[in-house]
């Protein structure tokens, strides 16, 4: 089967509900629709991880007086670029995510996660809502390496605990009881998006992934630039 095909199939499993065609298409490649999509459905779950977490995790949205789930997600959604936000000190992509096991951050750590996440996935697309024919192609390497800070990110929350053995965040797990697996459906999902979309950026431009990059270390790491 065609490579092109493969990937078409496996992006019709992964993504259902794709929306019609429009006019504007006519100035993508098949490989921009299929990106595209990857991008509008990588921030999709981003949101609804953040409202998972939130209904885990309450006490997180009550340190911002008056904050609500939905202003939240408005503001991952209406925030264009970069998701860079003064209550986080201008602390952006994985340097955001750090901020969720720091003992001395006193903010929203929900909400440090789903800005450092969603930062991190939209820099690895080049900050595009869309690509067309003309536009920079992306980084195979980028999206190999925020693939894998989402294995280090789902080992940290798993692992790291606070002073008092508490984790930062409730996700899967609470009380030692393993009790809502939707968290692992849904990073399970980012991962593969990215890991795919690596491949086929790889593909595209006849490149390859040149730093092997490891989840063994409980570090971050900085995608290319």
């Amino acid at each position: 089967m065609p490579r092109t095909a493969v990937l078409m199939l496996f992006f019709a499993l992964l993504l259902p509900g794709c929306g019609g065609y429009e006019l504007k298409n006519i100035a993508k490649s098949d490989i921009d629709l299929v990106t595209d999509e990857f991008i509008d459905e990588t921030r999709a779950l981003v949101r609804e991880l953040a409202e998972k977490l939130y209904a885990r995790n309450p006490g997180e949205l009550r340190k911002v007086p008056g904050m609500t789930v939905e202003r939240r997600l408005q503001l991952l959604k209406d925030t264009p670029g970069p998701l860079d936000f003064p209550e986080l000190g201008g602390r952006e992509g994985i340097v955001a995510l750090e901020v969720v096991f720091n003992p001395a951050f006193e903010g929203d750590r929900v909400f440090a996660l789903v800005a450092g996440l969603g930062g991190m996935l939209r820099q690895a697309y080049g900050y595009n809502t869309e690509t067309y024919l003309l536009s920079e192609p992306l980084e195979a390497e980028a999206l190999k390496t925020s693939a894998r800070n989402i294995e280090i990110l789902v080992w940290r929350l798993k692992n790291t605990r606070r002073a008092d053995g508490r984790p930062f965040l409730v996700t899967s797990e609470y009380r030692g009881v393993v009790d809502n697996l939707s968290f692992e459906r849904l990073f399970g999902k980012l991962i593969a998006l990215q890991d795919m979309m690596a491949r086929i950026a790889g593909d595209a431009g006849d490149r390859r992934v040149t730093r092997a990059v490891h989840a063994a270390s409980s570090m971050f790491i900085p995608l290319p630039i």
